[in-house]
This record gives structure tokens, C-alpha cells and sequence, in this order.
């Protein structure tokens, strides 16, 4: 999910998240300015359910109104409408698979599992 703050404020004529944090503190809500501009970009922010309440109140909206939720990316999509087993990709003649380690962040190669 994401926040669509920024479309709800504009509605109430607020237009920068200075702005929006003043009416979150005449309702109680005392966020940061870091979170209210996270929130303002659309960035996965985690608030406690009470202050989406409060949200929802200083901005006259619904919790519906804030939260945007996701397309599905088009591999999703694939995956949620024919899931096929691992190692299915070759076909049944294509012999056993096996795990191939990704690289680490750090640099040197990353070992196989025990076989």
C-alpha cells in the first residue's frame, strides 16, 4: 500500500507537509517532519492505528482516501494465475536442479548448501 497524502491534502488546500503537520497537531497528532514528508512522498511510513484515526479526522477523510494500494508488477501477475513447481522451468527431461548461491553484498563468492 501506499500513502496518497499528498492528493487528500490538496483537496483540503494544504500544499506543503509543513502545513499538513499543523493540522495533524490541532487533532493531537504530533508526528515528526521527517515522517509527514515521508508520508507526503508516498514512502511506506508505519503508523499506529489511532493516529490513522487522527489522520483521518485533521484531514476530514477516510482511511480508504489515504492508502492507495499497489498494481500487481506484470511477473506477479504470471505467477498468481499459473504457479508452477521449482525446477519445472527445463521440463521433466531437463534432470535434477540445483541450487545456485546469489552473490553477497560484500564481495567474495558465497558457498553451496550441503548436499
Amino acid at each position: 500500500m501506499k500513502w496518497n497524502l499528498r492528493m487528500v491534502a490538496a483537496q483540503r488546500d494544504l500544499w506543503r507537509p509543513t502545513e499538513v503537520l499543523a493540522a495533524f497537531q490541532q487533532v493531537g497528532f504530533n508526528p515528526s517532519l521527517s515522517k509527514v514528508a515521508a508520508l507526503w512522498g508516498g514512502t511506506p511510513v508505519t503508523v499506529r492505528l489511532e493516529d490513522l484515526d487522527r489522520m483521518c479526522a485533521a484531514l476530514n477523510c477516510t482511511v480508504a482516501d489515504l492508502l492507495q494500494a499497489e498494481p500487481l508488477a506484470a511477473g506477479q501477475a504470471e505467477q498468481e494465475s499459473g504457479q508452477r513447481a521449482v525446477g519445472a522451468e527445463g521440463g521433466p527431461d531437463s534432470g535434477p536442479v540445483r541450487p545456485v548461491p546469489r552473490g553477497r553484498r560484500g564481495g567474495g563468492p558465497r558457498s553451496l548448501p550441503p548436499s
